[in-house]
């Protein structure tokens, strides 16, 4: 059997087809779309009729793809970019109008224990207590457990997307002191998340995202020719160097650099900053870079649980649509 799941996230539409005959998602196919979407948005975070135009076209064509692949679905999520848009109902509703496709937002933390599945079951149990850190373009994602779900979860406003808007806006590259006011902020809200990773005490910590992949390749990991089981990892040291390299650069000069897109160029500085401080925070002097994030985890929910579990994360997604307002800064879940 074949299904398919669709991740809009703040730069790409993502779909990915994968055999699930033997229990396990199988890539068959993969494609992207790229909107770059948050940078779109208006300046109230609304998504106008541009931004929403592109992402329906974006969302038919990943599903007209599906279908040629023989694959069921597509499972179709948004990522914060629609999730904190106030005019969020109105983009899944047109969205299902014009495609027919039940597109839903997913909570912070929903994203975070989805990929920490896909992170545990990419490394295996060896890897012991796990810690997972996930960098959006809208949000960071932060969550650790002993099993296959995450005991703690959370997800700050902490995207690299999100934050070059905020802080990188007068000069490129940016000024000391725009780098230094970024880094407080990220010390100021991950002071509490770091202080428990730190208590837990992970044996084995996973970063997953775009955002972490180009880093680590900027840090000496094998590069993507190498094949997604080549063994990644970056230190924090290296980190901290690629950070000073990238703040020294213009966007345009640091597309050059290796592993640094120039679609991520731009937004390389604030993760690399988000990184580096959570690493440091959280007294990590190395991680594992892995290859499956929060698609992976999905499609492995939906092969692990059922269509019923699918199911209900679309319930649940429309009744809080209905009934909440966009998730705050900080979200958190624990489960038992």
């Amino acid at each position: 059997m074949r299904i398919s799941v669709v991740d809009a996230g703040s730069n790409t539409v993502r779909l990915a087809v994968a055999d699930t005959s033997d229990g396990v998602p199988l890539p068959v196919h993969t494609v992207k779309w790229k909107l770059r979407l948050s940078e779109r948005v208006q300046s109230d975070g609304v998504i106008g009729e541009d931004a929403l135009h592109r992402l329906v076209q974006a969302v038919a064509a990943a599903r007209d793809t599906a279908h040629t692949w023989d694959a069921e679905g597509p499972m179709a999520f948004a990522t914060a970019v629609v999730r904190h848009a106030p005019n969020r109902r109105q983009v899944l509703s047109t969205v299902r109008a014009e495609t027919g496709i039940r597109m839903c937002t997913l909570s912070g933390e929903t994203e975070a224990e989805l990929t920490f599945l896909a992170a545990r079951r990419w490394t295996g149990w060896s890897a012991g207590p796990l810690a997972l850190l996930d960098i959006g373009g809208g949000s960071l994602e932060v969550a650790f457990g002993h099993g296959r779900l995450p005991e703690f979860a959370v997800s700050l406003r902490l995207g690299a997307n999100r934050l070059t808007r905020e802080f990188f806006t007068t000069t490129d590259p940016p000024t000391t002191e725009e780098v230094k006011a970024l880094r407080r902020k990220v010390r100021h809200q991950l002071r509490d998340v770091a202080s428990r990773i730190r208590w837990e005490n992970p044996h084995t910590t996973v970063v997953t995202s775009r955002t972490f992949q180009q880093l680590a390749r900027l840090c000496g990991a094998p590069p993507g020719r190498s094949g997604v089981f080549a063994p990644r990892f970056m230190c924090r040291k290296d980190l901290r160097t690629a950070a000073l390299t990238l703040a020294a650069m213009s966007a345009t000069e640091r597309a050059e650099l290796p592993g640094i897109t120039t679609p991520r160029a731009e937004q390389s500085l604030a993760g690399a900053v988000v990184g580096h401080t959570a690493m440091k925070l959280m007294g990590l002097k190395s991680v594992t870079v892995c290859p499956w994030a929060i698609r992976e985890g999905v499609l492995l929910r939906y092969v692990e649980d059922g269509a019923d579990w699918w199911s209900g994360i679309v319930r649940d997604a429309r009744d809080t649509e209905t009934t909440r307002a966009p998730t705050g800064p900080l979200s958190v879940v624990t489960s038992n």
